[in-house]
């Protein structure tokens, strides 16, 4: 009896984990082996795709016959080992050199021409086979990402709703993901504080496990969180039918701060003012330094420009005084909101009319240049260029129709929002965190420098506006005491009459309605 190997392959992970082919390939193996006085004395098993030359399992298994340890090999069929024509060139040269090939479920013998001829025919059949299968796979794959759905596994966020759905936001992963997005947009976070931060928050990779510092930063990079499908292959973007987890202006922050910060360095101490106020003699920022229990900022090439953090505290607080409102002035401000946004209907049609009109040009613009592909006039790499200009701006247009969704204008949203900070400033700040108060500085503050020992704070728009209106309704210096103007009218009457005059503004950019 000969020594012989036996070889089986299945062509899916899951088939193999299944077993039931394996099993009957190995039956198969050994009922013919038993009938043609062979002896099976190692099996070599394959659970990969046939598709492409390099099975580890075949290879091995090559390299053991050409060195004679085993007089052939058993294969339960042809396309089991010759789904490509490099590896059936390989099982043809080792039956040249003597080596028996073995197929149970076809009657060849490779010794003679005929036989090899009908299995060279089989072999260029099976390979055509997976040829096509293959193209029509890409086929598939690419109908689907033109449809915006994404046929692999979901990324870190996302659920697999099934084959061909669309992939469903994970409700805790993907609010842990936002945050990561909102907070290394900051230039504060470190991508190591980051993966500390998403450990605290019980963040876990696709297979349960913890994850790494690599897996944050392909979190970050990865455009589909902002409804992007990228294909890293062709370099070609899709608009995916999957919601967002944050908006394209935070993915884009986010990028440039991972291409600028490569380097970041771990802080030692978090101090709420750094880099936040700049010395008028050089136009650097302040440094903070922790010195005898006490923390200072200091500018390092100015002399005399140093002040306690306390100093600094003050100056900030006052700054935000105005922002102090009492119970009747909030209700005066939370009705001011519901005004601008039940009266932004017709503001928020115009919006989502040009919205929809332009979508309808930049379908046209990247039909006509697919076109363009077709009948050569522009080269591939040109075409992906365009193209993906065209599809990033054609979701930030979606992305605005979806903000829109709710009947509010962004404009109007914006207003409210303004609004918002408006009534919770001074609250925030007061019992905010470190990163909380400095958040809320960058937003309400545009320029805070230091002269020698005097610090002066420059709010935004619309912010310096909005102080204007309480400083109006109090006299200023504010004052805890409402003043009357004839005896009249109340402050909380000035109050509203000047909150009323500032929504009725136009926004930035609007024009004047006219009457």
């Amino acid at each position: 009896m000969k020594d012989v190997y036996g070889y089986i392959r299945v062509s899916t992970v899951k088939q193999g984990e299944k077993g039931v082919s394996l099993i009957e390939q190995k039956n198969a193996i050994e009922r013919y082996a038993s009938q043609n006085r062979l002896t099976i004395v190692q099996w070599f098993e394959e659970r990969e795709t046939a598709a492409k030359q390099g099975r580890p399992t075949f290879t091995k298994m090559i390299t053991q016959l050409r060195s004679g340890m085993a007089a052939g090999v058993v294969i339960h069929k042809i396309d089991r080992s010759a789904r490509n024509l490099r590896d059936w060139a390989e099982l043809v040269d080792m039956a040249d050199q003597g080596i028996e090939i073995h197929f149970v479920n076809e009657s060849i013998d490779m010794g003679v021409r005929g036989g090899r001829l009908s299995a060279d025919i089989q072999a260029v059949v099976a390979a055509d086979y997976i040829r096509n299968l293959r193209e029509e796979t890409i086929k598939g794959i690419r109908g689907r990402l033109k449809q915006g759905l994404y046929p692999m596994r979901a990324p870190v966020g996302y659920l697999d709703a099934g084959g061909g759905k669309v992939k469903e936001l994970d409700p805790i992963k993907s609010t842990v993901i936002k945050e990561l997005f909102e907070l290394y947009a900051t230039g504060e976070y470190s991508l190591k504080s980051l993966l500390r931060y998403a450990k605290h928050r019980g963040l876990t990779n696709s297979n349960g496990g913890n994850l790494s510092l690599n897996g944050i930063s392909t979190i970050l990079h990865n455009p589909f969180y902002t409804g992007l499908i990228h294909i890293k292959r062709t370099g070609e973007n899709f608009i995916g039918a999957h919601k967002p987890v944050v908006s394209k202006e935070i993915f884009d922050t986010v990028q440039d701060v991972l291409t600028g910060r490569t380097a970041q360095r771990a802080q030692k101490h978090q101090f709420i003012f750094k880099r936040l106020f700049t010395c008028t003699g050089c136009n650097r920022c302040l440094i903070g330094e922790r010195q005898k229990g006490y923390v200072y900022y200091r500018c390092h090439l100015c002399r005399g420009v140093s002040l306690r953090e306390n100093n600094l505290d003050t100056a900030v607080r006052n700054s935000l005084k105005y922002f102090h409102l009492n119970s009747g002035e909030v209700a005066e401000v939370e009705k001011a909101q519901q005004r601008i946004l039940s009266q932004d209907s017709e503001l928020l049609a115009v919006e989502k009319k040009a919205l929809e009109t332009e979508l309808n040009t930049l379908n046209t613009r990247l039909s006509i240049l697919t076109d363009r592909l077709i009948d050569e006039v522009v080269d591939r790499d040109t075409y992906l260029q365009k193209k993906n200009e065209i599809i990033s701006k054609m979701q930030l247009a979606k992305n605005k129709l979806s903000d829109n969704s709710t009947g509010v204008s962004v404009e109007a949203q914006t207003k409210a929002l303004h609004l918002e900070l408006y009534k919770n400033a001074y609250l925030s700040y007061e019992t905010g965190s470190t990163t909380e108060k400095r958040q809320m500085i960058k937003t309400i503050t545009s320029n805070c420098s230091v002269t020698g020992k005097n610090v002066a704070i420059e709010l935004h728009h619309p912010f310096e506006e909005l102080c204007e209106i309480k400083k109006f309704a109090y006299g200023d210096p504010c004052r805890g005491v409402p003043r009357t103007l004839g005896g009249k009218e109340s402050s909380l009457d000035r109050f509203r009459q000047k909150l009323h005059e500032w929504i009725s503004k136009p926004f930035p950019g609007e024009e004047p309605q006219s009457p």
